[in-house]
Formats: structure tokens, sequence, C-alpha cells
């Protein structure tokens, strides 16, 4: 086979429908845009666009408030970490961090402010974790196996 023999596939290619090209064509004069005005002109969007009338956006209520200054954390459950650490990808002797626990690969996705502890499961050996935060259950439990947890975001009192 030559490279001047190369062909695609058949019906690899679909023929652009030719349009303004006669009444017979079936898609003449207008080219199947009905008549003039505002659609039957390129780069036009119109969505939410009722000819005048309020919108169906605007006439509905507005609920709620989104707080631009969320800050989201990637939650840890004591049963996975005591999972991990039976499993060998965590040495329990070493202090626990987050970047420990990102490459045991409890902890997924970019977008996160840091890690909370949380208190499913159970830990039964002695640890020491730091992390952004921690429930109270979960730092009772860590130490009430022996370990420690320490805290790097500052809890705001009101």
């Amino acid at each position: 086979m030559k490279l001047n023999e190369l062909r695609d596939n058949p019906g690899a290619r679909l023929k652009s429908k030719r349009l303004g090209r006669g009444i017979g064509s079936g898609k003449g004069k207008t080219s199947g845009k009905g008549v003039k005005g505002q659609k039957a002109r390129e780069g036009v969007s119109l969505n939410g666009f009722e000819g005048g009338q309020l919108p169906l956006y605007r006439r509905l209520p507005k609920r709620g408030f989104k707080n631009p200054f969320r800050r989201e954390y990637a939650p840890v459950n004591l049963g996975r970490l005591e999972e991990a650490i039976e499993a060998g990808r965590i040495d329990a002797a070493a202090p626990i961090t987050e970047a420990v626990l990102r490459a045991a690969g409890l902890v997924r996705g970019g977008k996160v402010a840091g890690v909370r502890l949380l208190a499913k499961g159970e830990i039964t050996r002695a640890v020491q974790v730091a992390v952004s935060g921690a429930s109270a259950a979960a730092v009772a439990a860590v130490e009430k196996a022996g370990g420690s947890v320490t805290t790097t975001t500052a809890k705001v009192e009101a």
C-alpha cells in the first residue's frame, strides 16, 4: 500500500449539508433558518430570553448563601487509619502528618484545605497524629490508645 492509496473508511466522513443552493434542494434561500430576524443571523445566543417578559431565572426566588471563603477538609476516619497501619502503608512509630496520609492514599483531591480526623472506627495502637483538625471524640480515642493528636488550625470561639 502506498500513501496515495490511503482512503477513509466508507461513511467515516459525512458530507456537509449544502445550504442556499436553490429551491429544489429543500434548503434554499433562507437555508432552513426561517425568515429574517435575530435568530437567522450568525453567532446569536438567546438562552433565557423570553421576548421581553421577565425571564424565569429572575422570577424565581433566590435562596441560601454560598460562602466564598469556605474551607473544605478531607475526612480521615480512625478505622481507615488503623487499616492503613495494618497494611503497612503507614509507619505507626513515626509521626503521622497530612503528607504521610496523602502518600498512603487516605487523602485524595487537590482542592482541600487540610485533613480532619474523625472518630468512626477504632484505633488500637499509640500514634502521634498532626492534622488540620480533629473531632473531640477522635482526640479522645487516640489518647485512650496512648497516642496524641496535634491540630494546626486554631479553634474559632464565638
